[in-house]
């Protein structure tokens, strides 16, 4: 095994944990169900920047499923959805700036699409404008504070189009939602942000005292 994939192994494992413990703090359910957001949202797309995207997204992903079963949790059709949205936000923190190919700019786009295929979805339209936000993020990629902002509306874009058609919402409830995914959103973008600056820092400081090894960052 070579020496970067010990290295990768090893914070796989130190984010694997983290996630878990953030999973137990809840601060707003998911409407419609009984899911709800946890402070593992607010660092979850973290790991793709420390592990690279397919890491990343298998150390989420682990932490979430491992979750629900630890827990004897339902899986219900809510739970079943809320595993996906974020490993969509990991993968565009983890790969935005590497290259021109970032398929990942046409989720929101296929989004957009799906919401508006659904009778409730079309007669609120200006409900998917929130998803354009990922592509305007992209023009100011080298600032962490827009390009969490992107990853957050990622996720929120997968979550939305798949909810509406599990759901059924109504368009008065879209309508309500609005104010909602704003605060909620910077909210999620803020914490990225600090939580990268800040983890980034712990790690720097580890690796200085020879406790972790030095984990370069996915991106470019």
């Amino acid at each position: 095994m070579s020496k970067s994939l010990r290295e990768k192994l090893l914070f796989l494992a130190i984010f694997t944990l983290v996630g878990f413990a953030g999973l137990q703090v809840p601060f707003n359910k998911l409407l419609g169900s009984n899911v709800s957001f946890t402070l593992f949202d607010f660092f979850a797309p973290l790991a793709g920047a420390f592990l690279g995207p397919v890491f990343g997204i298998v150390s989420v992903f682990s932490v979430m499923v491992a979750n629900n079963l630890i827990k004897d949790l339902p899986w219900t059709t809510g739970a079943i959805i809320r595993l996906f949205p974020t490993l969509f936000a990991v993968y565009y923190f983890a790969t935005l700036k590497k290259g021109p190919n970032n398929w990942i700019l046409a989720v929101p786009l296929v989004a957009i699409f799906v919401f508006l295929a659904h009778p409730n979805g079309r007669q609120v339209p200006y409900y998917t404008l929130f998803w354009l936000i990922p592509l305007i993020a992209y023009k100011f990629k080298n600032n962490l504070y827009m390009k969490s902002l992107g990853a957050t509306f990622t996720a929120h874009a997968v979550g939305g189009a798949a909810w509406i058609w599990a759901f059924n919402l109504p368009a008065p409830v879209w309508n309500s939602l609005i104010p909602v995914v704003i605060s909620e959103r910077l909210l999620f973008a803020t914490g990225i942000a600090v939580s990268f600056i800040a983890v980034k820092a712990t790690l720097k400081f580890l690796a200085a005292k020879h406790v972790l090894p030095e984990l370069k960052l996915s991106q470019n």
